[in-house]
């Protein structure tokens, strides 16, 4: 049963990883391939500090591996799978939000 219940609180705090909307953008970028903290913060326009905060805690959580080419570090997502998940998510929460007030925290 501790098993079960490790697989849990991970998978809490695994979800909490994706509680930030550029974290999930950054996910929906990789999902076409590998990019470095550079390409990213083209992409999104925001600061590489920024940028770089955010690819450190998604790879602790092991969402993303690296390879390095010289200077540059890539990124790429772990297992598709997570992408694939992330979509579906995205696909109910599409369904879902139609017609319901967004609530303002």
């Amino acid at each position: 049963m501790k098993k079960k219940k490790e697989v849990i609180e991970f998978h809490a705090e695994f979800c909490k990883t994706f509680s930030n909307p550029t974290r999930l953008e950054i996910l929906g970028l990789l999902k076409s391939g590998e990019m470095t903290v550079s390409d990213i913060t083209e992409k999104l326009g925001i600061p590489k500090a920024n940028v770089s905060q955010h690819l450190t805690i998604m790879r602790m959580m092991r969402i993303f591996k690296t390879r390095r080419e010289g200077t540059k570090i890539y990124y790429r997502i772990a297992n598709k799978k997570l992408s694939q998940a992330c979509g579906l998510m995205q696909n109910a929460l599409a369904q879902l939000i139609k017609g319901v007030p967004m609530l303002k925290v």
